[in-house]
């Protein structure tokens, strides 16, 4: 561990070529037992750690360096910080491989299909909502347009837009609320 807290951690984040060789020799061997530690219990093969750990490497260096970036001294010692993000990228892992995966074109079509659903529609009392309210639902719900679009159309910030959704949901709630009890 010594040598890993010999890094000149701001030339790694610059992305110098000695630098990283250097942390990924230090590093390696506290990654790897993180990584095989946080896999043990699901069973996963030395192929499956070495993929993790290397996801490990990937995650520091990708976007310029930005998670590697991140580590604050003050906050953790640099083998707790790698040893933490060891075992979130093995926990990433092992997500990954249960989640179920097949070719789509292995897959029914009627499975890919939408149901066409007739969907009855809330009937909304005259007078709950106010005209701009009932039109931003409208095209919110109905037209499934996005909240930039609206805002854009009616020329309002897209959190007034946001606000008023929120406003109008909140009377429809309270209304159907007392209809139930």
């Amino acid at each position: 561990m010594a040598d890993l807290n010999q890094i000149d951690l701001q030339a790694l984040a610059k992305g110098d070529k000695r630098s990283w060789d250097a942390f990924v020799v230090a590093g390696a061997p506290l990654i790897n037992a993180m990584v095989r530690r946080a896999l043990a219990s699901y069973g996963l093969g030395e192929e499956d750690v070495m993929d993790a750990a290397q996801d490990v490497f990937v995650r520091l260096c990708a976007q310029d360096f930005r998670l590697l970036k991140t580590y604050d001294p003050t906050r953790a010692g640099l083998s707790t910080w790698l040893a933490v993000i060891a075992r979130s990228a093995a926990i990433d892992h092992v997500r990954r491989r249960r989640r179920p995966t097949q070719p789509i074109d292995e897959i029914p079509e009627t499975a890919l299909g939408v149901e066409d659903r007739h969907i009855e529609k809330l009937k909304i009392p005259q007078g709950l909502l106010t005209e701009r309210q009932t039109l931003i639902l409208k095209y919110i719900y109905d037209e499934e347009r996005d909240v930039a679009d609206i805002a854009q159309l009616l020329k309002v910030d897209p959190q007034t837009i946001r606000s008023t959704q929120h406003r109008a949901l909140t009377r429809l709630r309270a209304y159907f609320r007392e209809g139930t009890e």
